[in-house]
């Protein structure tokens, strides 16, 4: 397994990033974070090291300077932060050891909407997306652009989301899931819940990362 930390060079700044590669690795998920969360994000490692068994690699790096994310609204400027993504995939198109796997993203909160929103503007060049707990309502006006396989994990109990999800749902044209968790609220954080978010998102990955 290759381990590195990364300095992603995007506009004017240079954004921190952690690569695992494990060996034979079959796609790459790169992760974008919900507002105030960063590449450190447990939920998010414990699904990265999840893909890891199943010889996908994963690029989690912060969409935010330090700096930058003391300013509140930068965690909610979709717009930037779709940008940030779009530029760390184009990044990794360019690198040896990463260009020639599958790409798909795995975005939380409003992390989902800057996901949906880079795979909408890249086109075939991702391969599967999964949202989190995700706000894909932040990206309407993009998703019928998507061709990326999406699929939408909502907790039961995060009853505005699961909403927010299905409307967003009927606006994707792509192939498309949405999976309601049950017994699961917005973090699942519930017993096993985590877990159940890992399966459905590494199920989703192995079958439609390497698929033409």
């Amino acid at each position: 397994m290759y381990k590195d930390f990364v300095l992603l060079p995007i506009d004017h700044v240079r954004l921190q990033g952690d690569l695992i590669v494990p060996d034979q690795a079959q796609g790459l998920v790169i992760f974008s974070h919900g507002s105030g969360s960063s590449r450190f994000s447990p939920r998010n490692k414990m699904v990265a090291e999840h893909l890891w068994k199943h010889r996908i690699a994963t690029l989690l790096f912060d969409l935010l300077t330090e700096a930058e994310d003391q300013d509140y609204q930068n965690r909610f400027d979709i717009e930037l932060l779709t940008k940030r993504l779009i530029c760390a995939t184009r990044w990794v198109q360019q690198q040896d050891r990463l260009k020639h796997l599958p790409i798909g993203y795995f975005g939380a909160s409003t992390g989902a909407a800057s996901a949906l929103g880079a795979a909408a503007v890249l086109g075939q060049a991702i391969w599967a997306v999964v949202s989190r707990g995700g706000r894909p309502d932040l990206a309407t006006e993009v998703l019928p652009d998507v061709t990326a396989p999406t699929l939408l994990l909502v907790g039961e109990w995060d009853e505005d989301v699961v909403e927010l999800n299905r409307a967003a749902f009927h606006h994707i044209r792509a192939e498309k899931k949405m999976e309601i968790v049950s017994g699961a609220a917005h973090l699942f954080e519930e017993p096993g819940k985590l877990e159940e978010v890992a399966d459905l998102a590494t199920d989703w990955y192995l079958e439609h990362l390497g698929k033409p």
